[in-house]
């Protein structure tokens, strides 16, 4: 008997993580609603508790098409001129 084991190894790649903001306190969040089922709600929820606890106001939203689809170039260039910290947000 012949078996295939069709794992494979990661591949190992430098990867540059965004700077963490030392406060949350009046920053401009940026919203990403993937279209799943709740995503908009868990994202609605989370912004209204961030603004109540750090000041926080919602500068700019993004729809996704679908789950898979990614965000455009103009989409991603409103989140990182007119937001501080973007949450992406999951649903089901």
């Amino acid at each position: 008997m012949k078996l295939f084991d069709p794992t494979s190894r990661p591949v190992e790649r430098k990867v540059e993580v965004a700077r963490r903001p030392s406060t949350l306190n009046g920053l401009k969040l940026g919203l990403v609603d993937n279209t799943k089922f709740n995503s908009d709600t868990l994202l609605h929820k989370l912004a209204d508790r961030l603004r109540r606890r750090h000041g926080m106001t919602v500068s700019v939203t993004n729809r996704k098409r679908s789950p898979s689809h990614e965000i455009d170039e103009a989409g991603i260039r409103a989140l990182r001129s007119q937001a501080d910290l973007v949450v992406s947000g999951i649903g089901d």
